[in-house]
């Protein structure tokens, strides 16, 4: 479809049906080798049938008429835009995981309140004994009891214990902080 809309562009001109030949000619016997190659890259046919219609594209409006220099500038140009789509999966995957669909998106206010606690307890937490403040931050991100026992040189009986003063004095000190 854009390739009938370009081509009534380019037959304005006399010369311009057999331009429009001679990159039909073109794509033809370079389509299938940019597809495997973009293929190879993105994994999936469909992908690489999208990065070599990109490509061609490209070619067409970059090459108008010249189409034996744009052969090895569309193998090139396949490499380098299957690894931007790659690169763009990549991110948008990111983002996704950062934000799941179906959850809702917290608001600016939810967003400021939330930073203003975490800087709250990080505040809290430097006023506590420094061992303290450890087992609760590695307790917090997910360590084991065992794995804190080993961290700090202690029992791992002795984690639960340490681990409950730490909590006591981390409500103590926000409570006096919430009190100011």
């Amino acid at each position: 479809m854009a390739l009938q809309a370009r081509h009534s562009e380019r037959s304005e001109s006399p010369d311009g049906e057999s331009a429009i030949a001679a990159f039909e000619l073109f794509f033809r016997n370079h389509y299938r080798p940019v597809v495997r190659l973009a293929q190879s890259i993105v994994g999936d046919s469909q992908g690489a049938q999208d990065v070599a219609q990109d490509v061609f594209l490209s070619a067409y409006r970059r090459f108008p008429g010249d189409y034996e220099e744009a052969a090895a500038w569309v193998r090139v140009a396949a490499v380098h835009t299957a690894l931007n789509v790659i690169r763009g999966d990549r991110r948008r995957d990111r983002r996704q995981h950062l934000a799941p669909v179906g959850q809702p998106v917290p608001s600016a206010e939810e967003t400021v309140i939330e930073r203003e606690a975490r800087a709250d307890v990080r505040r809290v937490l430097g006023r506590l004994p420094r061992r303290s403040a450890a087992i609760l931050v590695m307790r917090h991100v997910g360590m084991s009891y065992l794995e804190i026992a080993q961290a700090l040189g202690v029992k791992v009986g002795h984690v639960g214990t340490l681990l409950r003063r730490a909590e006591s004095a981390l409500r103590k000190e926000m409570d006096r902080e919430t009190r100011f």
